[in-house]
């Protein structure tokens, strides 16, 4: 946490080139997304105010956004007439953040169009004039599942707005955050079609915060160091080189914002289908590089054209290690040169992959093939039929040494390809590599064939990228209020986790010579205590049975993570109170986003704060409660992952470290269903009477002492 806590200073005094004393300014300007309409709570939980959270003390985030505004000076609500606009530039923010185009898509503001560009870009050079310096981050606009074509309309915002908005980036330079894509599956996130959640809010923030505090390789343009002729066009907003290398077509795609360490991301075939994921990395300070070896499927000469251009990008100053990417056909050129130079890939992501050329082109299995591809990738090998039949030429004859490669690896796949079939290709591939103990991960698509290739929301390929990279931002460890508002949650009507945090502060105020204080989540929150707004209390019984003589509390709210607990401890009467005892059970609801070692950092810095600012109380230390119904489970990996880490915080001074696996997995390693619920996480009363009374001794003999 120091350590990060250091580089968010070195962030805001190199990049914005500040003192300690001073904080970077920024304005979240928007419409009413920004504003927070239609979330709950809007003043605590809006993107503005959510991303002030994550940032912290030395960052002041103003949110100036407008309900109805329009970016077109035309638009039936102009944000140019707004007060807040004037504000906003009065502010004269060191980042401007703009989020405007979604009321733009109305069917009244279509007329204007040929203005929206030149709008946007005397908005941004009206913000420029009030600080030259000023960091400009312009946001796509969110997807609306709306279907009025009368007003907000999700084809116009496709095919209008956000090109308009992609070639104003390219032209002012401003960098682009791609919010459509992350919403687009996500309409769960929504409160009425178009206005995101409070928990929607928070999934921008999180965006927003990655933006911020990249650290950037100032002045390194790569496009410096081409010497070759080369022709500047637009690739998604951001800028693309292209040019000739040794006879070959050759792209380079630089980023807004280059990422320290320079990482990228090479494309191994059919250059801008479905580019979700390179936007996404070239958002985070990946570049994006190409070089044209069709149609020579992977073999000698292609490698050997890729070893020449990758010793050429070496010279550009380019991380050693890239992350490879290779779409169908590319699977083969991608894992060949990973076989010829392991120790410069960081990762493969190969998607719907050509893994055996028998299969496609070939033909020889359930694929149709292709007739004349087969004949050229004969040649390109130098093979007879009868040879080629039994060549190893392919990566899945060489799973096994791919397997002692080490390099981490990721497939997307539609289980209905007919056209390279998973079960002749991935599915082989996958289970030789498990079989050997590597490291790969399959995403399957139900019902979906060779295309299209990718993931509309790009989120799981960018992470796996990011974390075999080392760009993932771990958010497990980064104080954060909570946003959830669910009624479902087990609390009263009309309140949300504001109101949970306000009662567990209020108790511990007023409560005296407090014994132990259960700090968790939704399972916590189950045992209810003195708590006043709470509906469900399946394990109060239980436990004011067995902790009937102690005075003790529930600090337990649905839906908190590791990040919510730092906070909570932080900027709550936790070490006011000083308990005697805090009994932590935290992480289950981090398995969704989070490694089982991200969890475990976020719970060893939540040690580290209580240790520090609570040093006369004992801390028993669960971690998540076992959790996934089998021992393959997602949430039992993970569970089992953090455990395994978390048990070396336990001192057997201050921090006693309490593992209840046996307790609640059966010996077959499947989850108790008479103590849980069928999803895997929750406990039944029972389950709460087994938890309360498996603590009982070492509760009992701390607090004796």
């Amino acid at each position: 946490m120091k350590q990060i806590f250091i580089s968010l200073i070195l962030c805001i005094t190199i990049f914005f080139g500040f003192t300690q004393d001073q904080k970077a300014r920024i304005a979240c300007v928007g419409n009413s997304i920004t504003y927070g309409s239609t979330v709950i709570n809007r003043e605590k939980n809006a993107y503005p105010v959510q991303l002030q959270a994550m940032l912290g003390d030395r960052f002041d985030v103003k949110n100036f956004g407008v309900s109805g505004a329009t970016l077109l000076k035309k638009g039936n609500k102009p944000y140019w007439n707004e007060s807040a606009y004037q504000e906003a530039l009065a502010f004269k923010p060191n980042v401007v953040i703009i989020k405007l185009g979604t009321n733009d898509s109305k069917l009244i503001n279509r007329p204007f169009y040929a203005e929206f560009e030149a709008n946007y870009k005397e908005l941004i050079e009206s913000f420029k004039k009030q600080n030259a310096s000023a960091r400009i981050i312009l946001l796509l606009p969110l997807p609306s599942f709306a279907e009025d074509s009368n007003s907000i309309y999700e084809p116009i915002i496709t095919q209008e707005i956000i090109p308009f908005t992609k070639e104003v980036a390219f032209q002012t330079g401003a960098e682009l955050i791609d919010l459509h894509s992350l919403f687009i599956d996500r309409e769960d996130l929504f409160s009425d079609k178009i206005h995101p959640t409070s928990l929607g809010a928070t999934l921008i923030a999180k965006r927003l915060y990655e933006t911020i505090i990249v650290k950037d390789v100032s002045n390194k343009n790569m496009f410096n160091y081409i010497k070759e002729d080369k022709i500047i066009s637009s690739f998604h907003g951001f800028e693309c080189a292209d040019f000739t290398f040794n006879g070959r077509a050759c792209k380079i795609v630089k980023p807004k914002k280059v990422a320290a360490g320079i990482p990228w991301i090479w494309r191994a075939r059919f250059w801008g289908h479905e580019p979700q994921t390179d936007i996404a990395l070239l958002e985070r300070g990946f570049h994006l590089v190409y070089c044209d070896v069709a149609e020579l499927f992977g073999n000698k000469e292609a490698i050997s054209i890729w070893n020449n251009f990758y010793t050429y990008l070496q010279k550009f100053g380019l991380a050693k290690k890239v992350a490879l990417e290779g779409m169908s056909r590319g699977g083969m050129y991608i894992y060949n040169w990973a076989l010829e130079n392991p120790s410069n890939v960081s990762c493969i992501y190969a998607d719907a992959p050509v893994l055996d050329l028998k299969s496609w082109p070939g033909g020889k299995g359930k694929s149709p093939g292709s007739a004349s591809d087969w004949e050229i990738a004969k040649k390109d090998f130098g093979l007879t039929e009868e040879q080629a039949i039994v060549a190893t030429i392919n990566p899945l004859d060489h799973a096994q040494k791919i397997t002692t490669l080490g390099i981490p690896m990721l497939h997307v796949v539609g289980d209905a390809d007919n056209v390279v079939p998973i079960e002749e290709n991935t599915t082989p591939f996958e289970k030789k590599i498990k079989e050997l103990g590597g490291d790969i991960t399959v995403i399957h698509k139900p019902g979906i064939g060779h295309h299209p290739h990718s993931l509309a929301n790009p989120t799981p390929i960018v992470d796996f990228i990011l974390k075999a990279t080392g760009y993932r931002t771990s958010f497990a460890i980064i104080p954060t209020p909570g946003s959830e508002y669910r009624s479902g949650a087990g609390w009263k009507e009309g309140t949300d986790w504001w109101t949970n945090n306000d009662n567990i502060n209020k108790l511990l105020d007023e409560s005296k010579n407090i014994d132990i204080v259960f700090i968790g989540n939704s399972i916590t929150q189950g045992i209810v205590g003195h708590r006043s707004n709470l509906t469900y209390s399946p394990g109060f019984a239980a436990f004011d049975s067995v902790y009937k003589k102690y005075n003790w509390e529930c600090a337990g709210i649905s839906g908190d993570r590791t990040q919510h607990i730092l906070w909570r401890l932080q900027h709550g009467s936790y070490a006011k109170a000083n308990p005697k005892l805090v009994v932590l059970t935290i992480g289950v609801n981090n398995f969704a986003d989070d490694s089982g070692e991200e969890v475990a950092l976020g719970i060893h810095e939540i040690i580290n704060w209580m240790k520090t600012n609570m040093p006369n109380t004992k801390i028993i230390l669960v971690g998540p409660l076992p959790a996934g119904l089998k021992n393959e489970d997602m949430l039992r990996v993970k569970y089992e992952k953090t455990q395994s880490i978390i048990q070396e915080e336990h001192d057997a001074k201050q921090v006693f470290y309490l593992p209840l696996a046996k307790k609640f997995i059966k010996e077959n390693g499947e989850l108790d269903l008479t103590l849980c619920s069928g999803d895997g996480i929750h406990f039944i009363t029972k389950g709460y009477e087994v938890w309360a009374s498996s603590m009982a001794e070492l509760i009992n003999t701390i607090l004796a002492k």
